[in-house]
């Protein structure tokens, strides 16, 4: 396949605390939410002058993609366009018309299926090519959650978070989701769940390269109403549970996430370490795959998978689906939300 360009598209984050209420209304448009709950999340950024690390952390990540881009002789321009905040991908796919290009494969900032790890990023490439004329073809690159590029840096972050301890127990933390949409993530003919299986499978594979048998998957940074079921336990519930059984030492690996943003530092950083603090246990947690140079690199095979024809290299046998063109599904209905399903 040939192709004029790379799109690095994710959530978007604030830069300032004049950014904070439009980001935070951009991000729940549409959903109902009270607006004292949006007050509540906003001094979660505003704790940190308004910023979400996410941005800076994507530029960065950018500068290291065309660094192994130029090292494998892949000569193609890296955009960077978001869903929630500037740069807005409608904004970057204009440029990128502006500039000539005519495909361009996209990076997802998200490594699994589901509604939001993975479909929503297709109704993105659906509303910036709806709204930008003669937009270029845009091919969404596959999942990637059992990629060694993926796995491997979060065992060694694991390693060097827990060197201080001499007994500890690992939690696997990602995104929590309501049930419902677990329930529909994935083809109908893969039985649904396929997020919540994925997060199981690159924690067990972390957990394997490690060594360890016994450790935790649980979830985090769950926004919905209480009466809605959504993926449990909590992380902050677990530091509970895990107190009350004697745990002296816990290691957290946010497997569910690419980089350090605002729901790493606020919801692992802040509020897991300081309930497991007010106990006396000893926290520490692993560092975000995206900093190291072999999550770059993966980003470059998987452009090479397109443009060169070179295998996939995966760590499992589980499905690995979110290749899609134009914004189109991957499967028939694959990851709608419930209330979109075919019934």
């Amino acid at each position: 396949m040939s192709v004029d360009a790379l799109l690095l598209l994710s959530f978007g984050g604030p830069e300032g605390e004049a950014d904070v209420r439009p980001f935070l209304e951009n991000v729940t448009r549409g959903r109902g939410v009270p607006p004292e709950r949006l007050d509540e999340v906003a001094q979660h950024y505003l704790h940190f002058g308004g910023v979400s690390p996410i941005n800076r952390l994507n530029r960065d990540l950018i500068e290291a993609i065309r660094a192994a881009l130029a090292a494998a002789g892949v000569d193609l321009p890296v955009y960077f366009g978001n869903r929630n905040w500037h740069p807005m991908i409608e904004d970057t796919v204009g440029e990128m018309v502006a500039d000539g290009v005519r495909r361009a494969l996209v990076f997802p900032t998200s490594a699994y299926g589901g509604y939001s790890a993975c479909r929503q990023y297709d109704e993105d490439i659906l509303r910036a090519r709806a709204a930008v004329a003669d937009a270029p073809e845009l091919v969404k690159l596959r999942q990637f959650f059992d990629h060694p590029g993926f796995v491997l840096p979060f065992a060694d972050a694991v390693r060097d978070a827990a060197a201080g301890f001499d007994d500890y127990r690992l939690v696997f933390t990602a995104h929590s989701i309501p049930n419902s949409f677990d329930a529909t993530a994935g083809p109908s003919e893969l039985g649904g769940h396929l997020y919540s299986k994925q997060v199981a499978e690159a924690a067990r594979l972390v957990a394997s390269e490690l060594g360890v048998t016994e450790y935790d998957v649980v979830w985090q940074s769950r926004s919905g109403p209480p009466q809605v079921p959504w993926l449990d336990p909590d992380i902050v519930d677990h530091i509970d549970a895990l107190h009350a059984k004697g745990v002296a030492n816990l290691v957290v690996c946010p497997v569910g996430f690419v980089s350090d943003h605002l729901e790493v530092v606020w919801d692992l950083d802040t509020e897991a370490r300081e309930r497991a603090e007010s106990y006396g246990m000893g926290f520490a947690r692993a560092a975000t795959p995206g900093p190291d140079p072999r999550f770059a690199e993966m980003v470059v095979e998987l452009v090479r998978e397109h443009i060169d024809g070179v295998d996939q290299r995966k760590l499992s046998t589980l499905s690995t689906l979110g290749c899609t063109v134009n914004g189109d599904f991957c499967a028939v209905a694959c990851c709608e939300p419930p209330a979109r399903r075919p019934r």
